[in-house]
């Protein structure tokens, strides 16, 4: 069940301003937030007094608070606010009317400068914008900052699936299930591969039938690949989706190799891209992180994301290309191929997925990095996909990055940063940055 998310809107102040021009300003702000946000609670009138203030949040919850100076109010408002409400807070200031020789109108921006005093003594962290709601910065950092918490509640209901260890040198991606509830709200659930691939085998063909016929659906070519890899696929595919939705599982990180190959005989790179496109963001190599990576840019852009190794720069076109054996989304395959079934290409098994992505506007790169000394840091760089082929067997995405590609690769490397990344289909780096103050996390802009 999807939690209903809560926005509040708190336009505080007092009465001795201009109350004509405040007025005018909170009209336009409501209209402003019922525009990115329908659902946001607002109070019928400006909350000029404690008691007023009081009297509109009791018995109301939040998982954001957008808390406007409406004209200037001490810091009480805010620590009274902060007693109340024990989420993210967007702190808004409204910029002050043309100066004409004659009084001050609202008086906004030290109301502002009160309110963030008291925020930080209680080491809370928020969100900033001086704007008027005609701005469209001040739009955008109020949508952004919406975003931010909204996957930021709903990694709170988060069930992450671990299938298996990582292979031997994959340590980066493995995840403390502690470490996951603290700083993100993350349950993991861990279950060895063996398991599912147990239950795979018990399957018949009648029982793999649904399965089989919705994979031909989205994978051209499945006829050419060996008939006994392709039920075993579908086995597995089933195993997979009984088991995520009888779990409530919305990611997962699965181990591939060499165990799918060596006690199964077929690989699981396609199903972990069909559970990709079902809604489960799903990464390989038992990267937990990387998983969480891509379930952060589902939610945010409400499609699948591409996970990978970047293998190669091109100075000349100023590209990064990622590149995975074979699992991506077939919702990511170009339109003149599709996704196309083929063999992995050490193992020579299949099936994999074999295709390039199709072109997008802007991509946004990310991945939620782990530092040696235990804490995380986000990586956000932004860029497009041009009109690019199959790079090399299995599947590729080449990225054009806005800042020079050949430094980010540097950069990113002596930072030591894991070489798995996600890539959003959209530009997600402001609700990236707003989410990673949020959590208290580290931003590392390429």
């Amino acid at each position: 069940m999807i939690p209903i998310f809560k926005t509040v809107y708190l336009p505080i102040g007092v009465g001795t301003f201009h109350l004509e021009t405040a007025q005018a300003e909170f009209e336009k702000s409501v209209a402003l937030l019922k525009s990115i946000d329908a659902g946001v609670t607002v109070p019928d009138e400006m909350l000029l007094s404690i008691d007023k203030l009081n009297a509109f949040t009791e018995g109301l919850d939040a998982d954001l608070a957008v808390v406007q100076n409406i004209t200037f109010a001490n810091s009480a408002y805010i620590s009274e606010i902060l007693r109340r409400f024990d989420c993210p807070v967007v702190l808004w200031t409204l910029r002050e009317p043309k100066a004409d020789g004659t009084r001050l109108r609202l008086n906004s921006l030290t109301g502002a400068f009160s309110a963030a005093n008291t925020l930080k003594a209680f080491q809370r962290p928020f969100e900033y914008i001086l704007g008027s709601p005609e701005d469209e910065k001040t739009k955008e950092v109020i949508s952004s900052a919406i975003r931010a918490a909204k996957v930021k509640k709903a990694m709170r209901s988060l069930n992450l699936l671990q299938v298996g260890h990582t292979p031997q040198g994959f340590g980066f991606g493995r995840a403390l299930d502690s470490e996951m509830l603290k700083v993100f709200g993350v349950n993991t659930v861990s279950i060895e591969a063996r398991e599912l691939i147990e239950k795979a085998k018990t399957f018949t063909d009648d029982d793999i039938a649904p399965y089989l016929e919705d994979a031909k659906k989205r994978i051209c070519g499945l006829d050419k690949i060996d008939s006994r890899n392709v039920a075993d696929f579908a086995k597995l595919y089933k195993a997979y989706d009984e088991y995520v939705r009888a779990n409530n599982i919305g990611a997962l990180a699965s181990r591939c190799w060499p165990d799918f190959f060596t006690s199964f005989g077929t690989p699981v790179c396609s199903v972990l891209g069909i559970l990709n496109d079902l809604g489960v963001a799903s990464a390989c190599e038992a990267d937990s992180y990387g998983a969480l990576s891509m379930f952060i840019c589902s939610y945010l852009t409400g499609s699948s994301a591409f996970f990978g190794d970047p293998v190669a720069v091109d100075e000349d076109e100023n590209t990064v290309t990622f590149w995975h054996c074979g699992m991506a989304p077939c919702s990511l395959a170009r339109d003149d191929t599709g996704a196309c079934a083929g063999v992995h290409c050490n193992r020579k098994i299949g099936p994999t997925l074999e295709f390039g992505c199709k072109a997008q506007s802007e991509v946004t790169v990310f991945r939620v990095g782990r530092k040696p000394d235990g804490s995380f840091r986000f990586f956000i760089a932004d860029g497009s996909a041009p009109d690019k082929g199959k790079q090399y067997y299995g599947t590729t995405l080449v990225v054009r990055t806005e800042n020079c590609a050949s430094d980010i690769i540097n950069n990113a490397v002596r930072d030591g940063w894991e070489p798995h990344f996600a890539v959003a289909m959209g530009n997600i780096s402001k609700p990236l940055e707003i989410l990673a103050d949020m959590l208290g996390i580290e931003v590392c802009r390429f």
